[in-house]
């Protein structure tokens, strides 16, 4: 039974926490002129590198009627997959992003929204229409989640917000029912903190706000299909599949909420993988450890290639390391 004295978005807002949202906000579906023109702009300064896929769909981003007719509210809900129990691996290791290393979040966001969706379903007046985007669609999930008061864009691109920090996945709803609710107006939490741009190796935050993906790991890692440059390989580092140095150091992520118990669980397995463990992988080897997590989505040609260039890194890196290690009489000394 739903209470008689709740609106439709303190209903829904309670069942998405129910669900495991860690947070959730409703946007008039306006037309967002500005945050297209910043995501052309992107294109035609050609830092989407090769996502060609980015090009496509302009004017969806802008109107998400032209992906649903008849909308009348955006849903942004964002899930938060930061896990305690994730440990980073220590210097002079392979490293899997914590985003990577749990079930593929496209199938966990998309299970939960259709959930909540059921949910708004009994409260609406008859069936409601609606499209589920979870990285499906064209949709522009940070400007959508800014303005429905989920959390504010900082300076790393992520969205940060209140509850989990950056370690959200974001998913949208596009539904036919009109739910209004005046949306929470974040401050500017970064104000003149550089962690995130000063922690990224490869120079790819140009500026706060601004990412070229050319020179990001995690675009190299996984979006990037052909065989890497010899500068690209260098890049990589020590990282096989995507990067979580700008969100690592962000005051934003320090003593956030966890994800709630039973909705991710953490591989350990993946965790203390080598390059040479990933090179003598065969196809069923790569199906036992990686499928349904996002890693399996690239393929074990593109997994082995940036495994190669992780060994590559690895090496180099303590070739150049190992006469200090020498003079300093400690070869575990703490770096």
């Amino acid at each position: 039974m739903h209470r008689t004295d709740e609106t439709p978005a303190a209903l829904i807002r309670r069942e998405a926490l129910r669900l495991g949202f860690a947070a959730i906000g409703f946007s008039p579906p306006a037309i967002r002129e500005k945050a297209l023109e910043r995501f052309v702009g992107m294109i035609e300064e050609k830092r989407h590198g090769e996502m060609s896929w980015l090009a496509t769909g302009l004017q969806e981003r802008a109107d998400p009627g032209l992906l649903l007719p008849g909308i009348k509210t955006v849903v942004s809900a964002a899930l938060s997959y930061s896990l305690p129990e994730y440990h980073a691996a220590p210097p002079g290791s392979l490293r899997i992003s914590r985003h990577a290393v749990i079930d593929d979040y496209h199938r966990t966001v998309h299970r939960k929204l259709e959930e909540l969706l059921a949910f708004i379903r009994t409260i609406g007046d008859g069936s409601v229409q609606a499209v589920i985007a979870v990285d499906s669609s064209p949709v522009l999930e940070k400007t959508w989640a800014e303005s429905s008061g989920i959390g504010r864009t900082g300076k790393n691109t992520l969205l940060l917000t209140p509850a989990a920090g950056s370690y959200v996945f974001l998913g949208e709803l596009l539904i036919d029912l009109e739910i209004r609710e005046s949306a929470v107006e974040h401050s500017n939490r970064c104000g003149a903190c550089r962690i995130c741009l000063d922690s990224c190796p490869t120079g790819a935050l140009l500026e706060p706000g601004k990412l070229d993906a050319r020179r990001c790991i995690s675009y190299l890692t996984i979006e990037l299909k052909r065989e890497f440059t010899p500068e690209e390989s260098r890049m990589v580092g020590n990282w096989l599949f995507g990067c979580d140095l700008c969100q690592e150091d962000c005051p934003a992520n320090q003593s956030r909420k966890p994800a709630p118990e039973g909705i991710f669980t953490i591989r350990k397995e993946l965790l203390e993988l080598t390059p040479d463990d990933i090179l003598s992988l065969t196809g069923s080897g790569f199906r036992r450890l990686f499928s349904g997590t996002p890693v399996y989505r690239i393929g074990l040609r593109r997994l082995k290639r940036n495994a190669r260039a992780v060994k590559e890194n690895l090496s180099s890196s303590a070739s150049v390391q190992a006469p200090q290690e020498r003079d300093s009489g400690s070869a575990n000394g703490e770096q």
